[in-house]
């Protein structure tokens, strides 16, 4: 037979791990509905004459005379494809022991916490969170 405990946390480092993708995805967003977005607005008279006589002279005269905008695109792309390799990597060989590690230590604080962590209630089940708060009433 198999622990019940040990399968609450693995199950409990399944959401963390799925919470950790969740927000880094939401970074991603974030990075390009405000930085991505103004750059690609600065560089919007280039754009419409790369959609006309798209060339690469074209493309990096406007990245040498907009240095920031080009810095801003470059800032989100590199963000982009860094979580999506980091997510194609656990998908393809499985989480790295460092970073499982660094999970059940983050699951442990939370753990340790209780509900006056910010993620307890994103990770912990609701059965555990009904049942901590259950102890917490009683014992007072």
């Amino acid at each position: 037979m198999s622990d019940p405990q040990a399968s609450t946390f693995q199950q409990q480092l399944q959401r963390l791990h799925r919470l950790t993708v969740v927000a880094r995805w939401l970074v991603i967003i974030a990075l390009w509905l405000s930085l991505g977005v103004t750059s690609l607005w600065t560089l919007r008279r280039e754009i419409a004459l790369w959609l006309e006589h798209f060339t690469w002279v074209a493309l990096w005269y406007a990245f040498r005379h907009y240095p920031w905008a080009a810095l801003g695109i470059g800032f989100c792309v590199g963000w982009t494809v860094s979580v999506l390799v980091w997510q194609s990597r656990n998908i393809i060989w499985g989480m790295p022991d460092l970073e499982r590690r660094r999970l059940e230590h983050q699951l442990w604080r939370i753990r340790a916490n209780g509900t006056k962590h910010p993620l307890w209630k994103w990770v912990v089940p609701s059965q555990c969170h009904s049942d901590s708060s259950k102890k917490s009433t009683s014992e007072r």
